[in-house]
């Protein structure tokens, strides 16, 4: 009898040596310096043992009492969301699809667990309907011109909603505005058209340009009559050291207009 409960016991103290080690294992975690654990004990905010200073517990090594706390995991790091194409009507009416990335973390892990289900779908779901509302209020002009004021805007709106989930949305910025092909052809129209008024316009300012100075060198020749006929030698001179044979002899409009007086 006594050989027989020697093997027994001491399969019940190895047994008995097996779960309390598991159980310490168990109780045991390590939080990387990114991490916080949120500790609940019998469903309540918690502070670990290692760190007593707040419920957001880490880095480092945290101990749970077993079978009792539960601990759940938060990342401190910038998350990144690629909102999917929204199909939009801007305010002007045009149909368009738009994509944009959200930048974001958990600053505040006990309310990122507590004050919301999933802060991670629900900062989704915020960056779709604010983009749509946004979008949807805005021309398309201004989507194409001023896409640093609509990131703005996005990025200050999504951010007062997540506050309140302990959440902080760095940065939001539209990537990708696809268009119908009927748009950017009228789009490259516009773009062609706006090019020639300039074009237009330039040609008309460098012809007022010239006209001014004309007019400013005419009233110079006007108070020396003399610079005229120097003109017209240096105007000789050239002419023939380019060899050409013909030479251009202009006639005065005073000389003409003496003999059409005389005439009269």
């Amino acid at each position: 009898m006594p050989g027989q409960l020697f093997p027994f016991g001491s399969m019940v103290l190895l047994a008995i040596i097996v779960v309390g080690f598991y159980i310490i294992a168990s109780s045991v975690r390590i939080l990387r310096e990114y991490e916080r654990g949120v500790i609940f004990r019998l469903g309540k905010l918690a502070k670990s043992i290692f760190n007593p200073g707040g419920a957001g517990n880490g880095p480092g090594i945290l101990l749970l009492i077993p079978l009792i706390d539960r601990m759940v995991k938060v990342s401190l790091q910038t998350e990144v969301f690629d909102v999917p194409s929204q199909d939009i009507i801007t305010k002007d009416n045009v149909s368009i699809k738009v994509n944009a990335v959200v930048y974001f973390r958990a600053m505040d892990p006990e309310k990122a667990v507590v004050q919301v289900q999933d802060y991670r779908y629900a900062t989704s779901q915020i960056a779709q309907t604010t983009l749509r509302s946004v979008l949807g209020q805005s021309e398309l002009d201004e989507l194409l011109a001023e896409r640093e004021r609509i990131n703005q805007k996005l990025q200050q709106i999504i951010d007062d909603h997540t506050e309140p989930w302990g959440v902080k949305v760095s940065a939001v910025e539209v990537k990708q505005v696809d268009l119908p092909p009927e748009m950017q052809r009228a789009i490259a129209i516009q773009a062609q058209a706006e090019r020639e008024r300039r074009a237009k316009i330039i040609h008309a300012e460098g012809e007022l340009q010239a006209s001014e100075k004309l007019a400013q060198a005419a009233r110079m020749l006007a108070s020396e009559p003399i610079s005229v006929q120097l003109r017209y030698l240096q105007t000789l001179t050239e002419i023939g050291s380019e060899k050409n044979s013909t030479v251009i002899f202009p006639i005065p409009v005073d000389i003409i207009s003496a003999f059409v007086n005389r005439g009269k």
